[in-house]
Formats: C-alpha cells, sequence, structure tokens
C-alpha cells in the first residue's frame, strides 16, 4: 500500500483503536533500509495519519464526549468541579498538553478526546498534534531503518516502555479513585 497504507495504519492507531505505531513506524523505517521508502516522506505521511485519526476522536470528544461525560461522569468519580478544572487546565496547557502527549506512547492515542471534551481549539489542536506527531513518527522511523532486518526486536523494548507508561497511568487512576473515596467519606461524616 505503499506511503498511503503508513498513514491509513497511522490514522487507525491515532483513531482509539489498538495498533502499535512502534510496529507500524519502525517496520516503515526497515522499508526505508530496503530502499523502497524515503525516511522524511515516511514520517510526513505518518504524522499526517496521526492528524487524521486524531481528528475523528478528536471530532467524538467534541459533539458528544462531554454530554457523556456529564451524564454518567460520577459512575467514573468525574464531578462537574473537576470538569470545569479540566476546561481551564486545556484552555492554558492544551497546546504543550497535545504536543508532549504526542509523544508518549499509550497516552497519544487517547489525548484528542480529553481535546475535544474540552473544545481545544481545532487549528491548534492539529498543529500541535503534527508538531508533536512527527517526531515521534520520524524517530520511530529511523530506529527502524537504523535497525534493518533486526527492526523486528524493537518491538520487545517499546512494549517494556509500554508497560511503564500503563503502570504510571494505572497508579494515576488508583490515586484519583482513592483519594475521591477518601474526600467523600470526609463529606459524609
Amino acid at each position: 500500500m505503499g506511503y498511503l497504507g503508513v498513514m491509513l495504519l497511522m490514522a487507525i492507531e491515532s483513531a482509539c483503536i489498538p495498533l502499535p505505531s512502534e510496529v507500524i513506524m519502525p517496520f516503515s523505517g526497515y522499508l526505508v533500509y530496503t530502499g523502497q521508502f524515503n525516511l522524511w516522506i515516511v514520517a510526513l505521511m505518518g504524522a499526517i495519519g496521526c492528524n487524521v485519526g486524531s481528528a475523528v476522536a478528536y471530532e467524538v470528544g467534541y459533539f458528544g464526549g462531554r454530554r457523556l461525560v456529564e451524564r454518567y461522569g460520577s459512575y467514573i468519580l468525574l464531578t462537574q468541579t473537576e470538569l470545569d478544572w479540566a476546561d481551564r487546565f486545556f484552555a492554558r496547557f492544551g497546546d504543550l498538553t497535545v504536543l508532549i502527549s504526542r509523544m508518549l506512547p499509550v497516552v497519544r492515542t487517547f489525548i484528542a478526546l480529553p481535546a475535544g471534551i474540552a473544545r481545544m481549539p481545532r487549528f491548534r489542536f492539529h498543529l500541535y498534534t503534527f508538531v508533536g506527531s512527527f517526531p515521534w513518527c520520524l524517530g520511530l522511523a529511523y530506529l527502524g531503518m537504523k535497525a534493518g532486518e533486526h527492526w523486528n526486536y524493537l518491538g520487545k523494548y517499546f512494549h517494556e516502555f509500554d508497560k511503564v507508561i500503563g503502570a504510571v497511568i494505572v497508579i494515576g487512576i488508583i490515586w484519583f479513585v482513592w483519594s475521591h473515596w477518601r474526600h467523600r467519606l470526609r463529606v459524609a461524616r
């Protein structure tokens, strides 16, 4: 499928469908190694794909996410106060949050939803998504190119890094639930 295949796969990954960029881009880098692809075009198409896929998740958050969170947020311990805080946070730090998140495994796939829910301006969302995605795609493709025929060994290392990021997220969720539970107990007394 060529460069369009890279774009399509990265769009799928960025639309919150679990398809790891840590496999797509290093394999694309391997194809650079074999002479079938150009590194810069691969990175560009990957970043464009990230933008296309993220647009889907962003729009879901923008048009439907807030109503869902307002209606069902209490089931996941989200209050209106916290939703208002998230709006203020994205108004103040949304650009930097999207930019940095696009370079972090796991988080990068899902950051578009809260950005849409917080109604981050579309142009800025897409700008920072592209600017953050390009070095991610370039770096992964470069590693695949340098690894050459051994590009598939990189997946093992990325998987370990994903575990660390996942553990940090789980710890954050546990802390969030624990602090809310503790707060509700205090209020009930």
